[in-house]
């Protein structure tokens, strides 16, 4: 059967120079995926996480962290960061930019850390104030790298988060979407971000995050990740829903299916580092689905490889990815 959708299952593409070898020893047969996969990637962070500016910014040759959501999501995770980066964006004219935008994505995700993932009426008044203090020195790092590199789509895309997160006016979050999309108009994860701000519990309607990411993904070529809005819409209606079941439909197994044939499952599809999380966010909507046939594909690409997102979503990621994808 799977032959048959999309041809023979047992071409791959061609081995990644770059690519991490796969850990030995793998618990279920699963790993999770660290920096992407990719050893730039992984000499790009350990580079960060041992606050060696100039060893950072040699590493961030191949990228454009200007565009590269991911690697510049690997830099935001580090703990610690904060302690220096802002040094690095006062000392070094030449690459300011870089330095603020590392320290704003890094102050959004370092905000959410002290907030917690409790609901608003569990955090406590010193979470929130440490949770907007950190937010306004994102907004106002960000918004500087934007102006000296009016080029770059990831300042305002991480702007859109830090917005959500403050509440900001629906104008503000909406003029930020469009010099986003101005600057990229596939960008897929100004298109997740915009499905976050669209669920009910940020204050959008019900289902209109769904329609939202179906007009998205048909603009996009054979072949682009753009697809994953479509799945991830989906995820986020599960989250929404007090049904554990409710994707389990046969006209959202066929759509998913689709969605994963014109994108990540086409042979355009290209294969950068982090790709991973793309398949790993149709494998999660696919297997809520309990869609039978394409997830079984897409869990044969992964080889066993979890990528924290957005299986955090999960009360045990790691488990559930394992169970999933053992009954796939």
């Amino acid at each position: 059967m799977l032959g048959k959708l999309f041809g023979k299952v047992g071409e791959r593409p061609a081995a990644d120079p770059n690519a991490l070898p796969v850990p030995r020893g793998r618990r279920n047969g699963t790993y999770p995926v660290r920096a992407l996969g990719d050893t730039r990637v992984l000499a790009l962070v350990e580079a960060a996480d041992a606050g060696d500016w100039d060893g950072v910014k040699a590493a961030l040759a191949p990228f454009d962290l200007g565009r590269d959501h991911q690697v510049l999501g690997e830099l935001a995770d580090l703990d610690g960061m904060q302690d220096w980066i802002g040094r690095a964006a006062e000392q070094d004219a030449e690459h300011r930019a870089t330095a603020l935008l590392m320290s704003g994505a890094r102050h959004i995700v370092w905000g959410w850390e002290a907030r917690t993932t409790e609901r608003a009426a569990n955090v406590t008044r010193e979470q929130w104030r440490l949770f907007h203090e950190r937010l306004e020195i994102a907004e106002e790092q960000l918004l500087l790298a934007a102006e000296l590199r009016p080029d770059w789509v990831t300042p305002w895309c991480r702007l859109l988060t830090s917005a959500r997160g403050m509440s900001l006016p629906d104008d503000v979050k909406r003029t930020r979407y469009e010099a986003a999309l101005r600057r990229d108009p596939l960008d897929l994860e100004t298109h997740l971000e915009r499905v976050s701000q669209l669920q009910p519990r940020w204050g959008g309607e019900a289902g209109e995050a769904m329609t939202y990411a179906r007009e998205a993904f048909t603009r996009a070529p054979e072949g682009h990740r753009l697809g994953c809005v479509v799945a991830m819409a989906h995820i986020e209606d599960w989250v929404e829903s007090d049904s554990p079941s409710c994707l389990d439909l046969p006209y959202i197994q066929r759509e998913l299916r689709e969605a994963a044939k014109r994108s990540i499952l086409h042979p355009a599809y290209e294969r950068r580092p982090g790709w991973q999380q793309d398949f790993n966010t149709f494998a999660m909507a696919l297997s809520l689905a309990g869609e039978s046939i394409v997830v079984q594909r897409v869990f044969h690409e992964l080889g066993g490889a979890c990528t924290p997102w957005p299986w955090r979503y999960m009360a045990q990621p790691e488990k559930a990815y394992a169970r999933f994808r053992r009954h796939a």
